[in-house]
């Protein structure tokens, strides 16, 4: 795919939760596409203190403490900074329907430009293999995950990994208008024709 296809706003988005329904944020990541290449020199990231404890089952999974989050910004306080990165943006992220419904009900009035779904793409790309999570696709695709700081389920690093899935699944695709016909999600921005909302996301 020509880099010229690309948007010229595109952002890999991560968000890590403490387990609450709804869940409160307590980390978000965004990594810069910028000219088809990953762009994580540029991206920004946030601690978030929530307004309850995360439990320690959510710590398990991601490595974040109440500890660690007692001295960052509540979500108020950087709300307006990550608005003004993601306003007229693309989104992309892994299972996305995730990201996108959390920073809607975090950034009211918010809508994307478009939102790219990398485990609808993947699905497209490959379809009929036994796994599309983050992991498998990564060995399956034979990304080099090494270089990439931080570790797995931190919002950086997830969305640095989910940042280079794209990028190797977009090689798949002729045109930007192909891949987001694979990759938008129905009923969501960046969609040519909606279709019936197909799919749930738990988090």
């Amino acid at each position: 795919m020509k880099t010229t296809d690309w948007p010229d706003r595109l952002f890999v988005v991560d968000v890590e939760g403490n387990g609450a329904n709804p869940p409160d944020l307590v980390e978000i990541a965004l990594i810069p596409i910028q000219d088809g290449e990953a762009v994580p020199e540029r991206g920004r990231q946030w601690l978030i203190q929530p307004p309850v404890p995360i439990p320690p089952r959510i710590t398990r999974i991601n490595g974040i403490s109440n500890d660690m989050t007692a001295g960052a910004p509540a979500w108020r306080e950087v709300a307006g900074e990550v608005r003004s990165l993601l306003d007229g943006a693309w989104i992309a992220a892994h299972s996305a329907s995730v990201e996108y419904n959390v920073l809607t009900r975090h950034l009211p009035d918010w809508q994307p430009a478009g939102v790219i779904d990398t485990l609808r793409l993947a699905k497209a790309a490959d379809p009929g293999q036994r796994g599309y999570g983050l992991d498998p696709l990564i060995a399956r695709t034979g990304i080099d995950v090494t270089g990439i700081p931080g570790k797995r389920h931190r919002a950086a690093y997830d969305a640095h990994a989910t940042a280079l899935l794209l990028l190797r699944l977009a090689d798949r695709f002729v045109t930007w208008h192909d891949l987001t016909a694979a990759a938008v999600p129905p009923n969501m921005p960046g969609r040519k024709a909606d279709a019936p909302h197909e799919e749930s996301t738990l988090w």
